[in-house]
């Protein structure tokens, strides 16, 4: 039991003293930043979500120095990976729009359905955790409205209840929907920017095939299908094609 106990002890002050170096490089990383070092703030940015320790703030500094470095490209990948851990943040939002006037191609994108365009907001009007927790107190409040139905002797106190019961369970399973959503654009691997210059989009994945368009560098993708070295994407405006693999860095 001793032995057991120790080395929940030394685990732990591992993990302490882990967490209080990584907090020391990103000290480091924003003093680079702000002394204009852009480069020492991407490596000691890199070197801290290397080691696992990933957030959306880690990713939206890193694509902050990037784009002073006017490495757009790279602006974008890191900024659309703090936008699916935070994909309601002001600036997040902001920063990866100003950095996508800065691409060369400007896509327009399909129009939306009203109704898909609303529901894409509220699934993004808060990060997943934080759609699980609404889920967890809104149920408690039904059970808790449950309970006030069943004991209340007064009958305004028990419709009080029945009903808000109806209305908190409602919205915990709303609230459900809406976090499963968000979690599964969170797993959702199959969106990429191109990372070449510029990159020729074919008809099928051979070099000899048709040349249909072509993206430039900073250009967000979806993949739709892998050949061999081969991806089939798809544009915002619809556009489909292939492309090498190693034109393409996945978000």
């Amino acid at each position: 039991m001793k032995k057991i106990a120790l080395l929940i002890v030394v685990f732990i002050l591992t993990i302490v003293s882990f967490a209080s170096e990584n907090q020391l490089i990103i000290a480091r990383a924003n003093k680079a930043y702000t002394d204009g070092m852009f480069n020492n703030a991407v490596e000691l940015y890199k070197q801290v979500l290397t080691s696992g320790n990933e957030s959306w703030e880690l990713f939206y500094n890193l694509g902050n120095s990037y784009y002073k470095l006017n490495d757009f490209a790279s602006a974008i990948l890191n900024y659309e990976k703090a936008r699916k851990l935070n994909p309601g943040n002001e600036d997040i939002n902001f920063n990866l729009k100003v950095a996508n006037n800065k691409i060369a191609d400007k896509i327009e994108p399909l129009p939306e359905m009203f109704y898909k365009r609303w529901h894409r907001s509220l699934v993004e009007l808060f990060p997943v955790d934080t759609w699980a927790m609404i889920v967890i107190l809104s149920f408690i409040l039904s059970l808790v409205s449950g309970l006030l139905y069943f004991i209340s002797q007064r009958i305004y106190l028990k419709k009080i209840g029945f009903w808000a019961g109806v209305v908190f369970f409602l919205f915990s399973l709303l609230s459900f929907h809406l976090s499963y959503q968000n979690y599964q654009a969170l797993q959702d691997n199959t969106e990429a920017i191109i990372f070449t210059p510029t990159v020729t989009i074919k008809s099928s994945p051979d070099e000899k095939s048709i040349d249909l368009f072509v993206l430039h560098e900073g250009t967000k993708v979806r993949i739709l299908d892998n050949i061999g070295n081969w991806y089939e994407i798809r544009i915002a405006n619809g556009s489909v094609g292939w492309l090498p693999v190693s034109s393409i860095e996945k978000i």
